[in-house]
């Protein structure tokens, strides 16, 4: 059968002459090529899904560390120091693979703990253990640098996670290779995603896993409660609120009908939340 381009009767143009239509002009900024692709998407040369990925990738050129970084108020971090029955039930309760390692304070990184490793320990039974020999070296990136730059950096040193620091040396968040993919080829969800944040995740009958940035509102919603939001947002503010201080891990304080353990904290907030109900 004589394909479209040898048929004179043909009304329908070429993919060669359409493709030659959309491509003709000589693009001076990505902004161009962007128009360019989605001419090429109405012209059926390239499906919807390709010009999701094209765009993706084009933005990505074009964005900075600080611009999709985790911020330093959502990371989960290990202090070094802790038991491996504490750090187990951070690893437990956050379903994260990787987790950055602390000493004395929030920027002072040890380096990057893989949950993997700990399988071993908890297979053995060993109660002690020597959390540094665990960490692998941590990759420190400026808020500033570039994420195609990132992106090819994840790949040639095959590693997965970046610390991003501001100017004074100051961790300012992080950002892991499925952040960067993400914003190539939109939401990536694995056999663990749930839809929508999941800041508070049911444990066990009365049993609640709540992160501390988790909204008072959705708190209220998810329990059916009215616990006040006036004067705070978040759960972790009205904990400390309630004690009026910063409480420490393993501390629990009563809030109407829940009671609220704190499970990971720094000198400077809250992180992580275990809360049952009361009565």
């Amino acid at each position: 059968m004589p394909d479209e381009s040898s048929n004179p009767n043909s009304t329908e143009p070429s993919f060669l002459k359409r493709m030659s239509r959309v491509f003709s002009a000589n693009p001076t900024s990505s902004d161009e090529v962007a128009d360019m692709l989605r001419s090429a998407e109405n012209e059926s040369i390239i499906d919807a899904g390709a010009l999701q990925i094209m765009e993706g990738a084009l933005k990505v050129s074009d964005l900075q560390a600080r611009e999709i970084m985790i911020p330093r108020s959502q990371m989960k971090m290990i202090e070094a120091d802790l038991s491996l029955e504490k750090i187990l039930n951070i690893v437990i309760q956050s379903q994260h693979s990787r987790f950055p390692v602390v000493g004395e304070s929030s920027d002072d990184i040890q380096g990057i703990l893989l949950a993997k490793e700990l399988l071993p320990l908890v297979l053995s039974g060993k109660e002690t253990f020597d959390l540094k020999s665990l960490l692998r070296p941590a990759n420190i990136i400026p808020e500033s640098k570039r994420i195609n730059i990132l992106l090819q950096e994840f790949r040639e040193h095959r590693y997965h996670m970046a610390i991003v620091v501001n100017e004074y040396g100051g961790v300012s968040g992080l950002l892991t290779i499925e952040d960067v993919l993400e914003e190539i080829v939109g939401e990536i969800e694995d056999e663990t995603d749930k839809h929508g944040p999941e800041l508070i995740r049911k444990l066990g009958d009365n049993l609640y896993s709540v992160d501390a940035i988790a909204e008072i509102a959705d708190f209220n919603e998810y329990f059916d409660v009215g616990l006040p939001d006036d004067e705070f947002d978040t759960v972790g503010g009205i904990v400390v609120h309630a004690l009026g201080r910063l409480p420490t891990v393993d501390e629990t304080v009563s809030i109407e009908s829940f009671d609220f353990t704190v499970i990971a904290a720094d000198k400077r907030k809250i992180t992580l939340l275990q809360v049952s109900k009361t009565i």
